[in-house]
């Protein structure tokens, strides 16, 4: 009995130990992404007009001392992997996040990814960006036809209006498509269900049309 006892403690603390080193590794994850989200909107914004002065002899807030720890320590060098692209808004579902190239696990993870081998935003073609349900694009689910979608890039502001959405299986490979003719498409893609425990086994599509 009084092994077993042992033991029983033993799993309860490996048990415990395991359970703070997932959430220690959410609580990571979340802020990278956070920080790249900071990082990548600030990027965006100071290629298109000068960053406002201030005193930098004032106290730093806490935000600006993490910052300056995190540029000491090479952080912010390894966010520029994954440059911005651009920023999408969806503002009647208060959809708002940034945009980066490739659709590889850790893109996802920073942010909406930008599908390659697609058109840019601007450009003639079908522009298709990809986002996780559970992140960026859990307010899919709340889009409908004439919602306005807004892509801000460094060459300006894009808006599309949208058209339809269509649930598909994984194979659908046709919303990633070029438009025809010499139409500017949008195609938003994330899982679906969106409340789906595991892997989702569908597709939630979003095809808007550039006003």
């Amino acid at each position: 009995m009084a092994s077993l006892k042992r033991s029983l403690i033993g799993c309860q603390y490996v048990l415990l130990v395991i359970g703070f080193l997932a959430l220690g590794y959410c609580a990571l994850t979340v802020a990278e992404t956070k920080f790249y989200q900071r990082w990548a909107y600030e990027e965006l914004r100071s290629s298109k007009a000068e960053p406002p002065s201030f005193d930098r002899t004032e106290n730093e807030s806490i935000a600006n001392t993490l910052d300056s720890a995190l540029q000491r320590n090479g952080f912010y060098a390894g966010l520029n992997q994954n440059p911005p692209l651009a920023e999408i808004e969806i503002p009647r579902i208060h959809v708002s996040a940034m945009v980066t190239e490739g659709a590889s696990a850790r893109a996802l993870k920073l942010a909406v990814g930008h599908i390659p081998g697609t058109a840019l935003p601007g450009q003639t073609g079908n522009v298709a960006l990809a986002g996780h349900r559970d992140t960026f694009f859990r307010q899919l689910e709340n889009v409908r036809p004439g919602d306005v979608i807004k892509l801000t890039t460094y060459n300006g502001q894009y808006l599309y209006q949208v058209r339809y959405t269509k649930i598909v299986s994984p194979d659908a490979t046709w919303a990633l498509n070029p438009s025809p003719s010499k139409s500017q498409t949008l195609t938003l893609v994330t899982c679906y269900p969106f409340y789906y425990v595991g892997a989702a086994p569908k597709r939630f599509v979003v095809r808007a049309s550039r006003l």
